[in-house]
């Protein structure tokens, strides 16, 4: 996934969940829209350097997006809606092992009284409904999710598990935005209910793909799977 029209500056501080001050190389002061509303544990570090993208939304408040902060010695990705849409070019791309070759992708597709964010069909004519999930957090080599409590998370979990017990496929696709880990897992000490809840939806046969993305100022590039 390129992106374009990157801007260097340096983190300031997050604030208000949604905001951030960014000071840009000219010494400028521009706030940007933060996207991720989690605790952003290990990805948030005061005068560390960042990349923002301008808006061409003349309507919106901020007229730019955190994209990433260099941390680690490495890119890591701050905007959670890119997670979505790079799991959509790597499924597309058949990068992920066991998501090959699905036809007629869809995204945002509801299903009961939730939303999964991708549903396809594979090569034997099986459905496979899938949710992702974007994974910043880092904690020695491993990559952990979620950051904090995620009710949402759990009720797409529940949804996967019924979709599971109907004879089709159900996935969860955890996109993990930077390339200093070596491992994933999940935070069972932020969110054990989450935690037990992937554990039991792995032995009802929901599938999990743990897929490492690199970053660079130009954009985010896929990996390999974890």
């Amino acid at each position: 996934m390129q992106l374009n029209k990157l801007i260097k500056g340096k983190l300031l501080r997050r604030y208000k969940r949604f905001l951030a001050d960014i000071e840009l190389e000219n010494g400028e002061i521009v706030i940007a829209h933060c996207t991720n509303t989690g605790s952003m544990k290990s990805v948030i570090e005061k005068g560390a350097p960042v990349l923002i993208s301008p808006s061409d939304n003349p309507n919106r408040k901020t007229k730019y997006t955190w994209e990433m902060i260099f941390i680690n010695k490495a890119w890591a990705g701050v905007n959670t809606t890119n997670a979505n849409k790079v799991a959509k070019e790597i499924v597309l791309a058949n990068k992920i092992v066991g998501l090959q070759n699905l036809q007629q992708l869809k995204s945002e597709v509801k299903i009961r009284n939730s939303r999964l964010d991708f549903f396809g069909i594979d090569i034997n004519g099986i459905e496979v409904w899938m949710e992702v999930k974007n994974v910043s957090m880092k904690e020695g080599e491993w990559a952990l999710f979620p950051d904090a409590v995620t009710t949402r998370g759990q009720k797409h979990l529940k949804t996967l598990m019924e979709i599971k017990k109907q004879g089709h496929r159900a996935a969860m696709i955890y996109i993990i935005q930077r390339s200093d880990v070596e491992f994933f897992g999940i935070a069972h000490h932020i969110d054990p209910e989450y935690s037990n809840l992937l554990q039991v939806a792995k032995e009802a046969g929901v599938e999990v793909y743990p897929v490492q993305m690199k970053l660079d100022e130009k954009g985010i590039h896929f990996y390999k799977e974890l």
